[in-house]
């Protein structure tokens, strides 16, 4: 399938690949990026963790609402970081060069904003939004600022992810018209919520826009899966995926989604454990997506189907089928025509690469628009399932 972006694999990995030594040498010997984590809990620790491991940076303010979350973040990653409960505190500080934001997604476009517009470069989880109005003001911010911002889609700096993108764009699958994503997670296993000192939780800062309410453990503890703070699995899961193909096809802007959904076995949760979507990329593919929320079986990826041959990609490798000459009864596929295997982190070459932007001055694997743009899909494709099931580009 032709791709409409130009851009090959080194622009996306090469910045990816330099040595923490090349990095200290562009800055200086001495200088090293002053980091301040905005939403210390266990994705914002694994963020931490990345940046530690790497080196050419101090952790110097951890932000978050709940105090036992920056106790354990200290003692774990940052054991010189000034604590505070207000993010602007931290922004406040002209000795931060950059954030890393790893708040509910109801904060992000606030926080990222704030940041921006007060000189800071900032990493930031997906989904950069947390509705569809939010992101052409989110993107402006952005630019008008100048600032390095990275969107937490970490499939951009993952070498075998650009490995397969270049499979596909150099004509190994024929023509793709048909991606198949997929994610399915056990959430019945999941502990339940612990106890939380509540003398230690700011619960109206936590709300933020949302409408004020009792705590509440699990709104809490699993915000994603509540309308107010997160968007469900399509914001969470779907936009991976669906940037991965959006990367691959050139193109990001669906014309229609479809989609259904229904809470099965999670009564207490907003968002639906059970759901399908497709969404329409006319001249390019249809993207589908499948998730339930009840077991393990089959993991996160993506079968991108094509005239010649199937590949299919996950976050471990991707293996390539040629397809069957006939139609068979016996549709297994015989041992894959090409397989590569990944044991790389995607999450600690995404961070590499926006510390290395940050002294290049280069634009990351994964700008604001990308973040924007996959975002918009989950969006698109949870207005047709709340809706009367379908979406049409206005």
């Amino acid at each position: 399938m032709p791709l409409t972006n130009s851009c090959n694999r080194r622009r996306f990995v090469g910045a990816s690949l330099a040595t923490a030594a090349s990095y200290s040498r562009i800055l200086g010997a001495n200088d090293r990026v002053r980091i301040g984590a905005i939403g210390t809990g266990s994705r914002g620790q694994t963020l931490l963790g990345a940046l530690n491991q790497l080196g050419s940076n101090d952790i110097v303010a951890v932000c978050d609402v709940y105090k036992p979350h920056l106790v354990t973040t200290k003692a774990a990653h940052a054991p010189d970081a000034e604590e505070y409960g207000d993010h602007r505190a931290v922004l406040d500080r002209k000795d931060v060069d950059a954030v890393v934001i790893a708040t509910p997604d109801h904060w992000h476009v606030r926080i990222l904003t704030d940041a921006v517009q007060a000189g800071k470069d900032a990493y930031c989880e997906k989904p950069v939004t947390h509705t569809l109005e939010e992101g052409e003001p989110v993107i402006a911010a952005v630019r008008d600022s100048k600032r390095i911002v990275q969107i937490g889609l970490q499939q951009r700096s993952w070498e075998h992810f650009a490995q397969a993108r270049d499979e596909i764009s150099n004509g190994r699958l024929g023509q793709v018209t048909f991606i198949r994503t997929y994610w399915y997670q056990n959430h019945l296993s999941a502990a339940r919520p612990r106890n939380f000192d509540l003398s230690k939780l700011d619960w109206q800062r936590f709300l933020g826009s949302a409408s004020d309410r009792p705590f509440d453990a699990d709104q809490y503890a699993n915000w994603r899966w509540y309308w107010d703070f997160g968007s469900g699995a399509m914001t969470d899961l779907f936009v991976h995926w669906v940037d991965v193909a959006h990367w691959i096809m050139g193109v990001d802007m669906p014309s229609r989604a479809t989609a259904n959904g229904f809470t099965a076995v999670l009564a207490q949760r907003q968002t639906p454990d059970t759901m399908s979507a497709a969404l329409s990329y006319p001249g390019h593919a249809m993207v589908e997506f499948d998730c339930a929320l009840l077991g393990y079986i089959e993991g996160g990826g993506l079968m991108i189907r094509g005239t010649k041959a199937a590949m299919r990609l996950w976050r471990g490798g991707f293996s390539v089928y040629q397809e069957f000459p006939r139609y068979s009864e016996d549709p297994q596929p015989s041992e894959p025509i090409m397989e590569v295997k990944s044991s790389a982190e995607g999450t600690v070459t995404h961070m590499k690469n926006f510390l290395d932007c940050l002294a290049s001055r280069n634009a990351p694997n994964a700008p604001i628009e990308v973040g924007v743009s996959a975002a918009r899909a989950g969006h698109v494709a949870n207005l047709a399932m709340r809706g009367n099931g379908v979406w049409n580009r206005g």
